[in-house]
């Protein structure tokens, strides 16, 4: 039996109405009203707009008026200072150096003499100034210099004293000539076998003493050489290496802080320089690529300073522009800056000396800086003490002919030929003893292939190759002992893997993620830390080659994240029989020298999984949206039914099944989607299109009119299956809104 047809409800008055009239006075005023209201607020956000930007304007002129204000206010002080001193040194009451020295010696005297009656001096080291005739001598060289800074002093140490090489760290950002400024003062091109022209590990250095009087003879200021050298620290750049450098300007005397004079403190120049404030390490600043300036004339054979005054008005006007902008940048870091030869106060400014590492300009007065800052005020920390060992593994290598050996930065103290070492190792500590001592020839650095000579014994400061047994599972980054009796061994191993497990319990890995494999703790360190911003979960991590039980391990990660099943080895090996298990079960190796390597193969790796992922779980997926009928646009109103809809919310995309939420029915699923007669794919909120409605079940087809209205509501019929492909494969299409609106459909759905 048909149901009885719905009656339409009579109008009201019971009459037809005519013709409808025109709009009425009032809805005129209204409509008069509403479009004074949008054009005096069109006028207000305008002229707010005018305000904001003059506002802007003011600011940005007030903020150069200070800094410029800034600027001729230090100058005005800088020129009152100068007056002072030229009017003390007129009077008399200016010190001479002479003055200076002989004030010095008096003080030390003094002190020395409380200390003797006292009975305190037991063996105590105790610096004096150069005697009395060098003094007489530097002051009729420079008898009317101001001594404003005791930088150029002379410090000699009591018979059986004697400086060690002080430790100089190179940081700065990526980049910016590290490397290229250790390869001028060694005559080499190490940057050209870095992988990708970055430095991947920390490499040393060392600079003899004949080396150091070569590269200086064109300095205009002189000095003595007391040093035996200067061991030379290259630490990598780039932000991913934050451990590194950590380790590095922790292991230094003093730092180069490498700075572009084209482009600026830049990301990794900022973090260089925390480093240094954090651990109260002194550093000059190398303002490199002085070549690159506008008509720059070299000539590594002149003093940079007067180099500089030798070049054309336009190239030192761009030269002073760059350099004064770094110095206000430093300045924003905290630091008072000068050019060396401007400093008016060494202890409380940071020196700048212009340098070109392509064409030496500056080298030579770099290395003065630093061996004139260390003899002067470092001289108390860089005393040789043959008893304090302090040695750091750096890198773990094998070598053809000598078998896997250490690279050792040995600070302090002295190592022999046969003397037992304990270090930590991946499997326990390792208890050795030394076979050979190898060091580099003066001017190669440590980790570049070159003929070695073989010693007895060696002191620090030096970079040396250690070879010995089992040194295959030692930990690079780690401290290395020397266990002079057997009584020591125990305790020293038990030091050693606590420092190792310490490193390690810092390391939060999740249930499910990669497994992470390096050569040092340092770059383990440096990954993790790359891994960590990238968003990228570890499940594992490990020091060394890639062995067959790493790749076991990680072989269970293909039944719960099977995108995760991989190992990420950094600078490591593959053993042969770990490579053969991961083709057989599946899991991918990714090697890599760099570490953006690595991670654009594993983005790569991620992408194809989830590709796939995708395109199997495409029909599973349902993205939430609501639709209204537009009355006007009802073309079929059978199967297949074709409607114009408004997206109202979320997405609708081709192959969405469509729920009407009155009737509580499933309609069809959405074949195809139009827009202006096009195709498309998914429309968003706020899309007016046609879609058409075909039937996805053997129940009898829906009909407009009949089993719902064009007033109802529709909406995508999601399930909990498709809800957990969404959050799984899908998660980055939808937005905040989109997911709210799943919250809804699964409230009105009823899903759990």
């Amino acid at each position: 039996m048909k149901p009885a047809a719905k009656k339409k409800p009579a109008a009201k008055g019971g009459a037809a109405k005519g013709p409808p009239k025109g709009p009425s006075k009032k809805l005129l005023e209204l409509l008069k009203q509403s479009q004074q209201a949008a054009t005096e607020e069109e006028e207000r956000a305008k002229r707010e707009e005018e305000e904001r930007i003059k506002a802007e304007e003011e600011e940005k002129k007030r903020q150069e008026e200070e800094e410029r204000r800034k600027i001729e206010e230090k100058e005005r002080k800088k020129q009152k200072e100068k007056e002072r001193k030229e009017r003390l040194k007129k009077e008399g009451k200016l010190l001479t150096t002479k003055q200076k020295a002989d004030r010095k010696r008096a003080l030390e005297s003094v002190q020395y003499s409380k200390q003797l009656l006292a009975g305190v001096i037991d063996g105590t080291i105790k610096l004096e100034v150069k005697d009395k005739k060098e003094d007489e001598n530097h002051v009729n060289e420079e008898q009317d210099q101001e001594t404003g800074d005791d930088m150029g002093e002379l410090i000699k140490l009591p018979e059986g004293q004697s400086f060690r090489s002080p430790v100089i760290c190179v940081l700065g950002h990526v980049d910016t000539g590290k490397t290229k400024l250790l390869d001028f003062i060694r005559r080499t091109h190490v940057q050209d076998n870095e992988a990708g022209g970055i430095t991947q590990q920390i490499g040393a250095t060392f600079v003899p003493d004949s080396a150091i009087k070569e590269q200086t003879k064109y300095v205009k200021s002189k000095f003595k050489l007391a040093l035996p050298g200067l061991l030379i620290i290259d630490t990598p750049g780039h932000e991913s290496f934050t451990n590194l450098r950590s380790r590095g300007s922790s292991l230094c005397d003093i730092a180069i802080l490498v700075i572009d004079i084209m482009h600026g403190l830049e990301q990794q120049t900022i973090e260089s320089i925390g480093l240094l404030k954090d651990r109260r390490t002194p550093f000059v600043v190398a303002l490199n690529k002085i070549d690159r300036l506008y008509d720059w004339k070299t000539n590594p054979r002149r003093d940079v300073e007067e180099l500089i005054k030798s070049q054309p008005t336009n190239t030192r006007s761009e030269f002073d522009k760059r350099s004064k902008e770094i110095i206000l940048q430093l300045n924003k870091q905290g630091l008072n800056a000068a050019l060396y030869y401007e400093n008016p106060d060494p202890k409380t400014y940071v020196s700048l000396v212009p340098t070109s590492a392509v064409s030496g300009d500056g080298m030579g007065n770099l290395i003065s800086m630093l061996v004139t800052f260390c003899q002067s005020r470092l001289a108390k920390r860089i005393i040789f003490r043959p008893d304090d060992l302090d040695a750091t593994v750096f890198e773990v290598k094998a070598i053809q002919g000598l078998g896997t050996t250490l690279d050792v930065i040995l600070i302090n103290g002295t190592l022999n030929e046969g003397d037992k070492i304990v270090l930590a190792g991946y499997e326990g500590p390792i208890l050795t003893q030394i076979r050979a001592l190898l060091v580099p020839h003066p001017l190669r650095e440590l980790r570049v292939k070159a003929q070695y000579t073989e010693l007895k014994t060696v002191k620090g400061s030096i970079g040396v190759k250690v070879t010995g047994h089992d040194l295959d599972k030692a930990i690079a980054g780690l401290q290395m002992h020397v266990a002079k009796t057997d009584a020591e061994v125990e305790r020293l191993q038990t030091m050693c893997m606590k420092e190792f497990d310490a490193a390690m319990n810092k390391i939060k890995c999740v249930e499910r993620g990669v497994y992470v494999q390096a050569s040092t703790l340092g770059s383990l360190e440096a990954l993790l830390e790359f891994l960590k911003q990238s968003k990228i979960p570890y499940s594992a991590v490990r020091i060394g080659p890639v062995a067959r039980k790493d790749v076991m391990k990680i072989s269970t990660m293909l039944e719960h994240a099977p995108m995760y099943a991989c190992i990420l080895a950094f600078d490591v090996k593959v053993e042969r029989d770990a490579q053969e298990l991961a083709d057989q079960t599946g899991v991918r190796i990714f090697q890599a020298e760099i570490i953006y390597h690595l991670f654009d193969k594993f983005t790569a790796h991620i992408e194809e999984v989830k590709r796939k992922q995708r395109e199997q779980f495409k029909s599973i997926a349902v993205f939430p949206c609501k639709l209204r009928i537009l009355p006007t646009c009802i073309f079929n109103k059978r199967d297949p039914i074709v409607i114009g809809v408004e997206v109202l919310a979320g997405k609708l995309k081709t192959d969405t099944p469509i729920y009407v939420v009155e009737q509580e029915i499933i309609i069809g699923r959405v074949t195809s989607i139009q827009s202006n007669h096009v195709e498309k794919e998914v429309a968003v909120a706020g899309d007016e299109v046609c879609i058409k409605i075909e039937n996805m079940s053997s129940d009898a087809p829906k009909m407009i009119g009949r089993h719902f209205e064009m007033t109802d509501t529709l909406i995508s019929h999601i399930s909990r299956e498709s809800i957990d492909a969404c959050k799984d494969y899908f998660r980055d299409d939808l937005e905040k809104s989109d997911w709210q609106l799943m919250v809804e459909l699964k409230k009105i759905l009823e899903i759990i």
